[in-house]
């Protein structure tokens, strides 16, 4: 009996090692790990070996992970999930994976990132990669809430190159205090700001290269202090060597240790200090080095107007149609305008006339004085004091 049931566990374990690979995918007993490439897989083959402890699955047509996509897959502990189009990551998509270790989500276009995505029982997950997989600003936003809702403690590495992020919320990564490396390269970052990589005690690898630094600030360097022993990488970003790079410059020298590319950060504007290293800038005294590029404020100048000129004729544009639909009733107010003016006018030209014409002023000064000298009687009418104007006088 006891022969027997030894069988039949040797059986089934048997079984589950030579289970059905899905097809388009290659699975390796040796390594206990399946590989599906290229393979025109739409969802998560149910079918795989319940020993994989690896899986791969790359290049297919993969939109949607939910939470039923890895049922009997409890034993997987690295998920490559790499350039498959996924855009939704649905309520506890992981969960079924207890012992997941690496989760590699490179390379989709992720749009709808649930709170809970990434929340595993027991926190196991130690290194998340997701280079190249943020679709918009709304995906970074769901990012992280799900990097705060997942309870990730245990989280070593953290990769967010290639994402086009322009800025970074103050406390984004505190809900990870276990965390060492965090890759921030080829991004679109411009600054960094007071609270950025708060809670990263831990932190032993930072990478910012390739963003879109012009400047550090003060603040910044406040911030980058704050991470200890931390190495830095800050090359390949575009530095404007001005008047402002002095305290930078002094700061590289003085943090050697703390920044690894210390002699990879070259200035890249303005023209004559291009490719010159920053930290020789607190060598130099050029007089300072001109408060910024002139080009590029001529640049900035000529947008400023381009935009005014824009603005000017839409607002021109606007008038005109106002003019337009409203045309019969500013013809009328014209007409009328016009002829209440002629009629002001021709009355001050009656007037000019009459008192430019001597006679008819000599005329009205002796009338008046006649009739000052000759009262009427008392029965005369008034009209008796009505003068005859000569008939050579033309009013």
């Amino acid at each position: 009996v006891e022969g027997g049931l030894w069988c039949g566990v040797v059986f089934q374990e048997l079984c589950a090692c030579c289970a059905e690979c899905a097809v388009g995918c290659q699975c390796m007993e040796d390594t206990h790990s399946v590989r599906c490439v290229s393979a025109s897989l739409s969802r998560i083959p149910p079918a795989l070996p319940k020993n994989t402890l690896s899986l791969v699955i790359r290049g297919d047509q993969i939109h949607q992970i939910h939470q039923n996509c890895f049922n009997g897959m409890e034993n997987i502990s690295t998920l490559e999930l790499t350039n498959n189009g996924i855009m939704e990551l649905g309520s506890h998509a992981f969960s079924e994976l207890r012992v997941l270790r690496r989760l590699d989500l490179s390379e989709n276009r992720l749009v709808l990132i649930h709170p809970e995505a990434f929340s595993i029982p027991g926190s196991p997950l130690q290194q998340l990669i997701l280079s190249g997989s943020l679709y918009n600003s709304t995906s970074v936003t769901d990012l992280i809430t799900a990097l705060r809702w997942g309870a990730l403690s245990s989280l070593l590495e953290l990769d967010l190159s290639g994402n086009r992020l322009v800025l970074l919320p103050p406390g984004s990564f505190s809900p990870l205090p276990s965390l060492r490396d965090l890759s921030l390269a080829n991004n679109s970052l411009v600054a960094v700001y007071s609270g950025t990589f708060s809670g990263l005690e831990r932190l032993r690898d930072l990478d910012l290269r390739f963003n879109a630094f012009r400047a550090v600030s003060s603040e910044a360097l406040r911030e980058l202090e704050k991470l200890g022993q931390a190495r830095v990488l800050l090359g390949q970003n575009p530095y404007s060597c001005s008047c402002e790079a002095q305290e930078f410059s002094r700061w590289i020298n003085s943090s050697s240790s703390q920044v690894g590319d210390a002699d990879k950060l070259l200035c890249g504007s303005p023209d004559e200090l291009q490719g010159v290293p920053v930290r020789m800038l607190s060598s130099r005294s050029p007089g300072c080095y001109g408060k910024a590029n002139a080009g590029e404020a001529d640049v900035t100048l000529q947008t400023s107007y381009v935009f005014l000129g824009l603005v000017l004729g839409f607002v021109g544009m606007i008038f005109l149609l106002v003019i337009y639909l409203n045309r019969r009733d500013i013809e009328k107010w014209v007409t009328d305008l016009h002829a209440a003016c002629r009629d002001v006018l021709e009355g001050y030209h009656y007037r000019y006339e009459l008192d430019s014409d001597p006679r008819l002023r000599n005329l009205s000064a002796n009338s008046q004085h006649h009739l000052r000298s000759e009262p009427l009687p008392p029965h005369a009418s008034s009209d008796a004091r009505t003068t005859q104007i000569p008939s050579d006088v033309t009013l």
